[in-house]
């Protein structure tokens, strides 16, 4: 499979039947005003089954981490949990990063496939620097494989995003019918109200695939730390929007025996602390370099040195940085292929961080000397998310081991009864959550 990043790699394509319908179709929707809600024309759909179709709500909590489910107050979340599938874990990819581990839930690629590969990147050939606030991340060029409501959108169904990387742009020709431009600033409720008002629309033209996303405890466990009880009490917060939600689909009378939840977080969060950092300046010019990504995965492309030079440098000077050429990364992170990748990687130990000296001048100036942070090798236990999934075709009351976020796609396509696209996940994963 070719990726925007024009990294190649053979995919494992599944198959599975399908509900019976099948459309052809290709949706443009023009860009308009930032905070407006984005609707496409009614689709003419003809399916007398459409009222039987499964309906799927992702939700994201961004930051989540696997042990907020027991430290909290999230009596909303248990009971979901209790009801249906509980993972010990979600394991994201590397790095566990917003965009890219988003990405990749919704799509089943690894980061290198997909072509998100950071948060913030640099490609040759688009000659630009891809940032999440910047207008290159809705720059359809940037994206690569096929997310879940191009899936959907391609197969008849109608797809509505509240938020999701990667939902406000044209990839492959598609984007969901229904859609919102990201504003950090929109309340909680009022995300949670736009998924109900998509609910009730007329059975023709309701979404079956939706997404929701929450950035509230990733923003406090940034600023406070995984063990304050700020993030806590943020946890409990959202668990109040989800008892809004699932009380909301309930009142509609009708759908809650067709609607399936699937809960889950990008990434978990790591302590860090000012006397746990790493600074570039003691080893290197930062000058004579280009400094792509924040801790604690930071990306160098020398621009007045070379790479044999910059490597030597950093590489083994500090035990709590590890230092990669992009060719030497290794392959258990799947983070070589893709050239955005920078040619040298360098990665800090779980719960350290890795700047430049005006960076660490301005952490350690801060009103705070312990906060949190993620990107870190996904094998750490603190990078583990959550995931429940609760629905007419899952499980009661199960609890499973840790699972890759990678596998994600192939199970929500199943609940949906799509072909998914290829991808790196493995349908098997995820068979013992369902009861047929």
């Amino acid at each position: 499979m070719k990726t925007d990043s024009t990294a190649t790699r053979t995919l494992k394509t599944r198959t599975r039947s399908d509900w019976g319908w099948i459309l052809a179709l290709v949706l443009t929707i023009a860009t308009v005003s930032t905070g407006a809600c984005q609707t496409a024309p009614p689709k003419p759909i003809e399916h007398a089954a459409q009222a039987e179709r499964p309906i799927l709500i992702l939700v994201s909590l961004d930051g989540w981490r696997w042990d907020y489910l027991d430290r909290a107050v999230t009596p909303r979340l248990n009971a979901l949990a209790a009801s249906g599938v509980r993972s010990e874990g979600l394991i994201p990819q590397f790095p566990a990063k917003t965009f890219p581990s988003h990405y990749t839930i919704v799509t089943g690629l690894y980061p290198e496939h997909h072509g998100i590969v950071a948060n913030n990147m640099l490609d040759a050939t688009i000659g630009e620097r891809f940032s999440m606030a910047a207008p290159t991340s809705r720059d359809s060029r940037w994206w690569g494989g096929e997310p879940l409501w191009v899936t959907a959108e391609r197969q008849g169904h109608i797809a509505a995003s509240m938020f999701w990387p990667g939902s406000e742009v044209d990839i492959g020709g598609v984007r969901p019918s229904h859609w919102r431009p990201f504003v950090d600033a929109t309340p909680n409720r009022e995300r949670v109200q736009q998924v109900l008002d998509w609910l009730q629309l007329p059975e023709l033209q309701r979404p079956s695939f939706l997404t929701l996303y929450f950035s509230t405890v990733d923003t406090i466990g940034h600023t406070f730390g995984p063990n304050s009880t700020e993030v806590l009490e943020a946890a409990a917060g959202l668990d109040e929007e989800i008892g809004a939600l699932v009380d909301g689909v309930n009142a509609l009378g009708g759908l809650s025996s067709r609607v399936h939840y699937v809960i889950v977080s990008d990434h978990g969060m790591s302590e860090t602390a000012n006397d746990r950092i790493v600074t570039l300046d003691d080893y290197i010019n930062v000058d004579t370099v280009d400094i792509i990504g924040v801790s604690p995965v930071v990306g160098l492309w020398p621009r007045t040195d070379t790479v044999d030079h910059v490597y030597a440098a950093l590489k083994d000077k500090h035990p709590s940085l590890s230092v990669y050429r992009r060719e030497e990364v290794p392959a258990a992170l799947h983070y070589n292929s893709n050239p955005r990748i920078p040619p040298i990687v360098t990665i800090a130990d779980d719960g350290w961080s890795v700047g430049t000296q005006r960076q660490v001048s301005q952490w350690r100036n801060g009103t705070r000397s312990v906060g949190g942070n993620h990107g870190y090798d996904p094998s750490a236990k603190s990078m583990q998310g959550l995931l429940i999934a609760v629905g007419p075709q899952f499980r009661r009351g199960l609890i499973i081991p840790p699972i890759e976020n990678i596998h994600l796609y192939e199970m929500m396509a199943h609940v949906l009864g799509l072909r998914p696209a290829a991808n790196d996940g493995d349908a098997s994963a995820t068979t013992a959550m369902f009861r047929d």
